[in-house]
């Protein structure tokens, strides 16, 4: 082997290992926003806001307009 092989060995090494840390990184993010999911549901139903499913509603004029139903 080479010392030009040698340096990319060394190089892969290390791009599979920073690719494992994002995806380490990626499922600690998805986790913390299914955290806020809840703690907004859960915030948004004890404050009363979203007791109804959220659904489109019609202004006079007959256009939707978004909000709770």
């Amino acid at each position: 082997m080479g010392a030009g092989e040698d340096r990319w060995e060394a190089e892969l090494r290390a791009l599979r290992e920073e690719l494992k840390e994002l995806r380490a990184e990626q499922r600690e993010m998805a986790k913390a926003i299914g955290d806020l999911v809840t703690t907004f549901r859960t915030l948004a139903a004890h404050l009363g806001i979203a007791a109804e499913p959220y659904a489109r509603k019609q202004d006079r004029d007959g256009r939707e307009l978004p909000g709770f139903g």
